[in-house]
């Protein structure tokens, strides 16, 4: 098991100890972490590892050192080496860095961030970007000047209470005065509320005159597209964390449901999940930008939700990576909406979308991004009902986590995938990263796989489908290969001396090139059929007994 995630990075020991120390991977590296959420750099484990080499040194003087060239070579960067001792008696140095309230560089001019594992550049209209979302202080800190004594009583009051009541909260934090609560959540700072205060218990007064407070609208439309139904959260009566609730509440149209067949019973399923619902508002509020007004839109389409949300993705998430990636735009609001238990931890709330909706039948949520906005669809219908009985007693029998429930309801929804096309739908870069989210389920038998590398195809055990009455439509792009086979054999019964692509447009072009390939070599290492000539001239045959 790997160290190596969103915060945390291995180097080996011989990076500032070799014959060429590699000063700069070290600097950027910094500079990633820096521009990120801060992080540390374990100098002294390699990389897979977990532990440095039993019995490793560091000398003392390396701490110095270190220190010295961070700060010769990058801008706005702040490390703090220390030399640690592991279970195993081996040293390593654990370099802290904390997120950079400007914009970190190379002394070169360089810009990098860290996105998921790894260290990316930032380029071009980016740079100005990462620049415009990491002002000196935070908009959520700044002083709105409005006297502490001067909050809104009630939201004051439910704040304190919902904050002391959470179970996410610790101990100590809870033992905290009124005030001190205030201060501890950067709610207030000296005599006044701070922005994210008058956010979250100012008066309606005092949001409106902060200009970007969020103001949500949810329009209904009919199958013709035409408006039909309109709610209005624009008097900044409510604070955000108030607006989850009361979106949920005032539209009806989410609490709907309809019935699906389960053998001799029929089963009541909501139009909408609360959760999934609420994730997406919740997200919608906590990551959006705070210096950009607009609106957020709830579209309601007969067939499905729209989310709608101003400003673009933080920079370095993408709806292709938006799974996976992490990163804090607000960051004392979504501590607070943590800790009142609005929101998942830090970088699972799509990760909860997709186990929602994959598990219950539906497809996965679908983000797109465009020059100043984002937006997030769900379906409404359940495409295959049955599959939430699947996913609820193969979770019920073997306490399935969250990526295995996500990666059998994805297959389970398909009459199979290849390991590209999972990856591709799970945002994962090569197929080799998929380990994690098969988990158990090979093992288990709930998934079987046929083929070969990244041709290997995952489909879920047909007994389990059977038992479920999940019904897939018979298609040619995924078939078996024994039936392939088949149709090549009576395809040359028929036209005797065919080439492959005579053959691929008579049994179906819509079946990969690669895969009818490799039934035909089967066939023909098995002498099943007899092959003449070779590669663009070879033609294929039955032998002549047949």
């Amino acid at each position: 098991m790997s160290l190596e995630d969103q915060t945390t990075d291995c180097k080996s020991l011989r990076t500032i100890t070799g014959r060429a120390p590699a000063w700069d991977e070290i600097a950027k590296d910094c500079v990633c972490f820096a521009n990120g959420q801060g992080g540390r750099l374990l100098i002294g484990i390699e990389d897979g590892e977990t532990l440095p080499p039993a019995g490793q040194n560091v000398a003392p003087e390396l701490i110095e050192r270190l220190r010295k060239r961070i700060g010769e070579l990058t801008v706005n960067v702040q490390a703090l080496p220390r030399i640690v001792k592991a279970e195993n008696g081996g040293q390593y140095i654990e370099l802290a860095i904390s997120r950079s309230m400007g914009v970190a560089s190379t002394c070169d001019g360089r810009y990098f961030m860290r996105i998921s594992d790894t260290c990316k550049p930032v380029v071009g209209d980016d740079v100005l970007r990462l620049a415009n979302e990491r002002p000196g202080l935070p908009w959520e800190a700044m002083d709105s000047r409005v006297p502490r004594g001067e909050a809104d009583p009630a939201k004051q009051a439910d704040f304190i209470s919902a904050i002391r009541a959470s179970d996410r909260v610790k101990a100590p934090v809870k033992e905290k005065s009124a005030d001190e609560l205030l201060t501890h959540y950067g709610l207030a700072e000296g005599l006044t509320l701070t922005h994210l205060g008058v956010l979250l218990l100012g008066t309606a007064s005092q949001r409106r005159h902060l200009g970007t407070a969020p103001l949500v609208q949810a329009i209904k439309y009919d199958d013709f597209g035409q408006k039909i139904n309109k709610w209005l959260w624009d008097d900044y009566a409510l604070s955000p964390v108030e607006l989850v609730y009361a979106v949920w509440k005032e539209v009806t149209d989410f609490r709907e449901s309809y019935e699906i067949a389960e053998g001799l019973f029929r089963r009541q399923v909501p139009a909408f999940d609360e959760k999934v619902v609420r994730e997406l508002l919740v997200n919608a509020l906590v990551h959006r930008p705070y210096t950009q007004r607009g609106d957020i839109f709830l579209n309601l389409y007969p067939d499905r939700l729209e989310v709608v949300n101003p400003g673009r993705l933080p920079l370095g998430v993408t709806p292709q990576n938006i799974l996976h990636a992490s990163r804090r735009r607000n960051e004392g609001l979504a501590r607070v909406f943590h800790d009142l238990g609005l929101m998942e931890k830090e970088g699972s709330g799509f990760d909860l979308l997709y186990d929602l909706l994959l598990s219950s039948g539906r497809p996965a949520p679908v983000p797109e991004e465009g020059s100043d906005w984002v937006k997030v669809t769900i379906q409404r219908r359940i495409l295959k009902p049955n599959v939430m009985r699947l996913v609820d007693e193969a979770d019920g029998r073997f306490q399935l986590t969250q990526r295995e429930r996500i990666t059998l309801g994805a297959l389970a929804l398909s009459e199979g995938m290849t390991a590209r096309e999972l990856a591709m739908l799970l945002e994962l870069e090569e197929s080799a990263d998929l380990s994690p989210w098969f988990g158990r389920l090979s093992n288990i038998g709930l998934i079987k796989s046929t083929g070969r590398t990244k041709a290997t195809r995952y489909f879920v055990e047909p007994s389990l489908l059977r038992e479920s009455q999940i019904k897939l439509p018979t298609t040619l792009k995924r078939i078996e290969p024994h039936r392939l086979q088949e149709l090549i054999r009576e395809d040359l019964r028929r036209y005797p001396c065919s080439k492959i692509g005579e053959i691929s447009h008579r049994i179906g072009t819509e079946i990969n090139r690669s895969q009818l390939k490799r039934a035909l070599a089967d066939l023909t290492q098995h002498g099943v059929i007899i092959k003449e000539g070779e590669r663009n001239a070879a033609r294929y045959r039955l032998p002549d007994k047949n």
